[in-house]
């Protein structure tokens, strides 16, 4: 009798113990609730079609300056996704990428290396100032300049190519009194050197006046 006993016992010690182990195994690795998913929505329109498009469309992409400050405004729109933040990737080809995340779906951001004080730009990618107070050219920063790859990631994603600002007569995205580098095109000549180029067609131009009074004039003396 003690026998049958025993077995019984350990018949449902197993038993509890078969249960048990799959309980804690849910209870220690939950699924995670639908809002919390980084990813696109799996299911159809109508839970028996094909799923839903999953797809990132990049709606505004455009480099500017602004103070004196290499910018770039974005706006994409996430399709299929719930999540409402993009993770915006500055892709480095050889080294460390530049990440910034957990920003709404438009924005602006500033260039990568470029440093703003009190709202102005002080500091710019593919530029190094000297003690002295010069620039010269190279930084930790040439490779975002003259273009790079940006990856936005709302899970779809999507990578594209954008081009560094350049100067403006009235917004340089180089440091003041510096050569232009080569991926911008020269600025027309201003301030000093663009007055005797003034002063030279000035000349021009009351010359040619001068030689026309001239002509007529011995013209009607012919003629009288």
């Amino acid at each position: 009798m003690s026998k049958l006993v025993k077995a019984f016992v350990a018949l449902v010690v197993a038993l509890l113990a078969a249960v048990a182990v799959p309980a804690a195994a849910i209870a220690a690795d939950p699924s995670p609730a639908p809002s919390d998913q980084y990813g696109c929505l799996e299911q159809s329109a109508d839970d028996y079609g094909p799923p839903l498009p999953c797809e990132l469309r990049v709606q505004v992409l455009s480099p500017f300056c602004d103070n004196e400050v290499p910018k770039l405004r974005y706006q994409v729109e996430a399709i299929g996704s719930p999540n409402t933040t993009v993770k915006i990737t500055w892709v480095n080809p050889t080294g460390a990428d530049y990440v910034l995340s957990g920003l709404p779906l438009s924005g602006t951001v500033n260039w990568p290396g470029a440093v703003e004080q009190n709202g102005r730009g002080v500091d710019w990618p593919g530029w190094t100032q000297l003690p002295d107070g010069t620039w010269v050219e190279g930084d930790e920063w040439d490779w975002v300049r003259p273009s790079v790859e940006v990856r936005f990631e709302v899970n779809p994603e999507a990578t594209v190519t954008v081009g560094y600002p350049p100067s403006r007569p009235e917004c340089n995205t180089n440091p003041p009194s510096s050569a232009v580098l080569s991926d911008e095109p020269e600025l027309s000549a201003t301030g000093t050197d663009a007055l005797p180029l003034a002063l030279a067609g000035g000349g021009l131009v009351a010359a040619g006046a001068v030689a026309l009074a001239v002509a007529m004039h011995h013209r009607r003396r012919v003629q009288e």
